[in-house]
């Protein structure tokens, strides 16, 4: 047991030696805590690294890699010698982050302090609503506990306060933090940031309390966790006190944090510790350990599941069916024609047409949940069965409350469990969700952001509430798909995008005010990303637009050709898509011979000038006025967009 936490150790120390970069402090203090969680409690196995009905751990602390990795490979996971030896290099398994899919064994990317908790949240809200979901008498198909291990810093960082109170208020009983205390941050001792009182706090959030007086007392920490796991109406925190850089000559200091003790001390610590084991060299006893611990254990509990699922599926083969697309992430059903098209003429806010299309497709699809931030009478973003409870877990609606950036992190959680989550916001309030919505794009996972009110059109409540630069933020993030359609179709086809991505998540941009349906679209333009909605013959020029100012560039294109003047009419309801169709397509949707475009749209102009050299954009923060009138100011209106494409 000591050989194998010191294992941990030491394979952590000479990695971090080697790369010559790293955090060796809270290995040497947490190793205990990580080690307990994979001999003792969590039922995983590296025989089926996504066993559905795994335990799941977040490392929310995660500059915790160099203890990761050692304990993954000593676990018998595809991390070998050779990958800790190539910690922190280019083109490793073992980067300075964990990252999902990337390494096998990890759950969750971490690193940014704050996300990996509230996305730890958000899985055992996935647990659950699924357990409540498929679990029939006798046959808990899913059933399975959340772990993730934090430091102080994570616990100052406001997303973590954020989703520690609505994990409390939601009474996620399996939910369990460990809590690596050890009074130590970068800077120096955590008392010059930090004099709260812990226990009081977080049993004031519905949390249940308790503490490990010394991380190296592996009977007192997995009595805690024995503990914890037995509460079912609370989710657990158990601070674990320890000593940061744990057998160090600097143990205890700030110096241990994220810089390596290096050779000399590291082999004097051998020696000080009792380990007789050269550099990269681990005891028989510790492979063994695990062997027996976490790999035979972990695959006792993969065969009784796997006996139990077979049993399930005779008696429930309709409901073993779902769970199956859920597991192998697809979708319960083809979403061609479960959306209704929009007439011509339909004349309606694509925030109302988004909360029509979110409850057709819940009928449909069991795995879609979701929420807004208190905001869903605005939104429309809302979830079906009512409010997500410990007492209805069945509600597939999310009551975040005022917190934004808790509410994307969650959406990650539910997303790498497996659903299919949504949040709702307004769109400026997106600057407060952007480190996880850059997580969700990090993880190449299909979370879904549906923002409203997406521009100045909001109106009176002015420049606070107008977004001007969030669409280029967005925009500029890889990997993340933006979609703002400009109609009931294209917000159906918004939805439907979003939802049948495996790799991309999708920020929705919903309208404030109505945008009426003046031309026939189709799905399959509209996956391209951008297409001609409205052609002229002998065109001279080009219009390009998104969301609201796709009708104003139809109105404008009619009042041009009344004055002899042909233009064609592009809607290009993301770039992403676009940017990614082949150099043909491209061509016949842009074609380069024709110079002449005019990019339209109510936000920060410079995304715009890759498609067209003259750009009608907003390069101010917003006004207060009633929606129309601050449109207006800005000049999206037919005869200045009009007179300016003849300026051209």
């Amino acid at each position: 047991m000591d050989k194998s936490i010191n294992a941990i150790r030491f394979l952590g120390m000479d990695a971090i030696n080697k790369a010559n970069s790293g955090h060796p402090g809270i290995v040497l203090g947490a190793a205990p805590m990580i080690y307990s969680l994979y001999t003792k409690q969590m039922n995983l196995t590296p025989k089926s690294p996504l066993w559905f009905n795994r335990d799941r751990f977040v490392l929310a602390a995660g500059h915790a890699t160099g203890m990761l990795y050692p304990t993954l490979h000593l676990a018998g996971y595809k991390v070998t010698m050779e990958d800790l030896k190539q910690f922190r290099q280019l083109n490793s398994l073992t980067p300075g982050h964990p990252e999902y899919l990337h390494t096998e064994g990890i759950d969750a990317t971490s690193g940014p302090l704050g996300q990996g908790i509230a996305m730890a949240a958000g899985m055992a809200i996935g647990e659950s609503y699924l357990a409540a979901t498929f679990n029939k008498e006798g046959l808990n198909v899913v059933d399975h506990y959340t772990y993730a291990l934090c430091g102080d810093g994570d616990l100052q960082e406001g997303v973590t306060q954020e989703a520690i109170s609505l994990a409390g208020h939601l009474g996620l009983g399996k939910l369990i933090v460990l809590y690596d205390s050890n009074d130590i941050q970068l800077d120096g001792p955590l008392k010059w940031a930090n004099t709260e009182n812990v226990e009081d706090k977080y049993k004031a959030m519905n949390w249940h309390y308790m503490k490990v007086r010394d991380a190296n007392d592996l009977d007192e920490l997995n009595e805690a966790i024995n503990v914890a796991k037995g509460v079912k109406d609370q989710p657990s925190i158990i601070e674990v006190k320890s000593i940061i850089g744990f057998g160090s000559s600097l143990a205890g200091e700030s110096a241990t944090h994220g810089a390596p003790l290096g050779k000399e001390e590291t082999d004097a610590m051998r020696k000080r510790m009792n380990y007789d084991y050269a550099e990269f060299e681990a005891p028989e006893s510790a492979y063994e350990d695990f062997k027996v611990n976490t790999v035979e254990r972990g695959n006792k509990a993969l065969e009784a599941w796997n006996k139990l699922f077979k049993e399930y599926k005779k008696s429930y083969k309709a409901e073993a069916a779902q769970l199956e697309k859920i597991i192998n992430g697809e979708l319960p059903v083809d979403l061609e024609g479960v959306l209704a098209k929009a007439e011509l003429g339909t004349n309606e806010a694509s925030r109302v047409s988004g909360g029509k299309a979110i409850g057709t497709l819940s009928e449909a699809l069991i795995n879609l949940i979701g929420g807004s931030a208190d905001l869903t009478k605005s939104t429309k973003a809302k979830g079906v069965n009512g409010d997500f409870s410990s007492k209805n877990p069945l509600g597939r609606n999310i009551s975040f409350g005022v917190r934004e950036h808790a509410m994307a992190a969650i959406v990650n959680g539910l997303t790498l469990h497996g659903l299919k989550a949504f949040s709702g916001g307004f769109f400026v309030f997106s600057d407060y969700m952007k480190p996880a919505m850059r997580m969700a794009a990090i993880m190449n996972i299909p979370s879904i952001y549906i923002f409203t009110h997406d521009s100045v059109a909001v109106g009176e409540d002015g420049p606070t509430h107008e977004p001007i630069e969030q669409l280029s933020m967005l925009r500029t993030t890889p990997n993340l798909n933006v979609y703002r359609p400009g109609d009931a179709n294209e917000t159906n086809y918004a939805f439907r995008s979003a939802l049948e991505s495996k790799k991309n998540p999708s920020v929705i941009v919903l309208s404030r005010q109505n945008l009426e349906v003046k031309k026939e679209t189709t799905y399959e333009d509209f996956k391209k990303g951008a297409y001609v909605i409205s052609d002229a013959q002998d065109f001279e020029g080009i219009l390009i637009a998104t969301g609201s100012e796709v009708g104003l560039a139809i109105d404008t294109q009619t009042k041009l050709a009344k004055e002899g003047i042909n233009v064609r009419v592009v809607s290009m309801p993301s770039m992403e898509l676009f940017k990614a169709q082949s150099k043909e397509y491209k061509e016949t949707i842009l074609p380069a011979s024709c110079t002449k475009r005019l990019a339209l749209e109510m936000g920060a102009p410079d995304m715009w000038y890759q498609f067209a050299s003259n750009v009608k954009g907003i390069e101010t923060f917003g006004v207060s006025a009633p929606g129309n009138e601050a449109i207006k100011f800005f000049g999206f209106d037919v005869d200045t967009v009009a007179n300016l494409y003849k300026s051209l």
